[in-house]
């Protein structure tokens, strides 16, 4: 099973492997510069196809926060704070306090959890619901999105579900959407950072290292920077359509890898 914390797997990277790592966050940076989300998504999915979770959440925690910390700025944090921080209060304490990713011998593993959120994300994406307006609802509603949002991401280094539907349904501007997504990626990142600070001592963070990080956030960066300038070209729905089914295809892929 390809649970966090299962340490009897996980030979050195090779110089191919290092390439691959490279290029999945170049890619995963670029789906960010185009959509400006859905690095960590497109980063774990990929990375799930030949290693466990917990290897692909440790790679992805520096080019996640990295990424979305310019996010994080704007006129808007008070407002945003007000309605939102029970939510990632939330968040962080289930993500750091759930079972499940990082529990050893658990069923389904790790990787089963993943390859479902991937298919669940990407079926909703395409379907697209009305989402009810909870604009005018009671703050503390965040608190429920907030914890279910920690428990997928306990299981899966994934944030997007529910809480990027939560954040949709709240009626947000463009630029209020923007940061709200900034601040709350980056609250859940900090949260995945402890819990796989946590488990480093059991799969035995040594072998990756530096090298494996800094290659991720090179990649990263440089994806981000080539999707900001293919934005205009790239971003629509027939973009987001082909995004969404790719998704769907990986989650089947990693449920197949995790039989």
């Amino acid at each position: 099973m390809d649970s966090i914390g299962d340490g009897r797997h996980h030979p050195s990277m090779d110089i191919w492997q290092l390439l691959m790592v490279t290029g999945v966050f170049m890619l995963a940076g670029g789906v960010k510069g185009v959509t400006g989300m859905g690095l960590p998504t497109v980063a774990m999915s990929l990375l799930g196809l030949w290693m466990s979770p917990v290897q692909a959440a440790s790679m992805l925690v520096v080019p996640s926060l990295a990424t979305n910390v310019a996010q994080c700025r704007g006129p808007h944090l008070r407002q945003l704070a007000a309605r939102l921080w029970p939510g990632w209060v939330a968040i962080a304490i289930v993500t750091v306090a759930a079972p499940g990713f990082g529990a050893t011998g658990s069923t389904p593993s790790a990787t089963h959890w993943l390859g479902a959120i991937l298919i669940a994300y990407g079926a909703w994406g395409l379907w697209r619901p009305v989402l009810p307006d909870f604009s005018t609802r009671s703050s503390w509603l965040s608190m429920v999105a907030g914890a279910a949002t920690g428990v997928v991401t306990a299981f899966t280094a994934v944030f997007v579900l529910p809480w990027v539907a939560y954040l949709q349904s709240l009626r947000l501007g463009k630029d209020e959407m923007v940061q709200a997504l900034g601040l709350s990626f980056t609250v859940a990142t900090l949260a995945l950072a402890v819990r796989v600070q946590a488990s480093a001592a059991q799969w035995g963070w040594s072998r990756y290292g530096a090298l494996t990080v800094c290659l991720a956030l090179a990649g990263a960066f440089a994806g981000l920077k080539l999707g900001e300038r293919l934005r205009v070209r790239l971003a629509g729905p027939a973009f987001q359509r082909v995004l969404f089914l790719v998704f769907i295809t990986l989650g089947v892929a990693n449920l197949v890898r995790a039989g």
